[in-house]
């Protein structure tokens, strides 16, 4: 749904996308005192900033329980940073070269955040929606529920108590050995083509709605099928991909400036094996330019 051409620039920019939409300080919100450590403050800034950091190493836990982990976090960074002032450390010529590094990097995440995806606008992502959108493939989705048993025996005695006026989902909940979907009485919700295995597939694809299917082998086991639905599947909405959209256009923005800077500077490699690379990528790149290049045309002789 989003630009796919995409560099090792690209890939570095779409990952700081990702980590710098969260930094966007300022509101009296962001200001929000949360902890104090010998005096000094922690704030819902100082939160936000440990979140882009270590939230999805959290997991997914309870919002109450991450806020938490995340202030001990900073507690212990506040604690630390005491700890490393009184021992000198800031005064080992490591930690200002560590500290320049730093520097240049939150100013390149906060010029990705300020001017490379703030140039990017919401009709800018709805017009990449909507071309995708139009070249989508219409695709045909099926939902159905499911009784999973050992055996054929089995799975034909179920059946029976079906055909008898048996309630498919309760007969799931008491027989399904599939324990993923036994307590939603068998339900499996809507699924395309290639998402489950060929003979499942091929089985619910060709029934009608409403119909229970004759035990169906898999390397599960044997299953009784009943269809619930068929519909054409629908689209992700705007909103569900606007984000993803605008950062991949932000990144493709990054890319062309990242070039125009690129051909303004003086790069010198130094180290011998890097230079060696960039040389030998510089010369690949001239061979195809050139064998890709339009042959002249040779006007006929009179």
């Amino acid at each position: 749904m989003f630009p796919k051409k995409c560099s090792f620039v690209a890939a570095a920019m779409l990952a700081l996308a990702a980590f710098s939409a969260s930094f966007n300080p300022g509101s009296a919100q962001d200001a929000k005192v949360v902890a104090k450590v010998n005096g000094k403050v922690i704030t819902e800034t100082d939160m936000r900033f440990a979140n882009a950091e270590i939230g999805a190493q959290l997991g997914d836990i309870p919002e109450n329980v991450k806020r938490r982990a995340l202030a001990e976090y900073l507690i212990d960074n506040a604690l630390f940073a005491e700890a490393a002032i009184a021992a000198k450390i800031a005064a080992d010529p490591t930690f200002e070269k560590q500290m320049q590094y730093l520097r240049r990097r939150v100013l390149r995440e906060q010029y990705f955040e300020k001017h490379l995806k703030s140039a990017v606008s919401e009709a800018d992502a709805k017009k990449i929606y909507n071309d995708r959108v139009a070249q989508l493939k219409p695709e045909d989705e099926v939902a159905a529920r499911h009784i999973l048993v050992e055996t054929e025996e089995k799975a034909k005695e179920v059946r029976e108590k079906i055909t008898a006026g048996g309630d498919f989902a309760a007969l799931a909940k008491e027989y399904s050995a599939d324990t993923g979907s036994k307590d939603k009485g068998g339900l499996l919700g809507y699924f395309g083509r290639g998402q489950m295995v060929p003979e499942f597939e091929k089985a619910a694809f060709t029934m009608t709605k409403g119909q229970v299917s004759e035990p169906v082998k898999t390397n599960f086991g044997w299953h009784i099928i009943k269809l619930e639905d068929r519909r054409r599947r629908p689209p992700p909405s705007f909103e569900a991909v606007k984000e993803t959209i605008m950062n991949s256009l932000a990144v493709l923005k990054a890319q062309e400036e990242v070039a125009t800077l690129r051909k303004k500077a003086e790069v010198e490699y130094i180290d011998a094996d890097i230079k060696k690379q960039v040389e030998e990528q510089e010369k690949k790149k001239a061979e195809e330019a050139k064998k890709n290049a339009p042959k002249p045309e040779v006007a006929p002789k009179q």
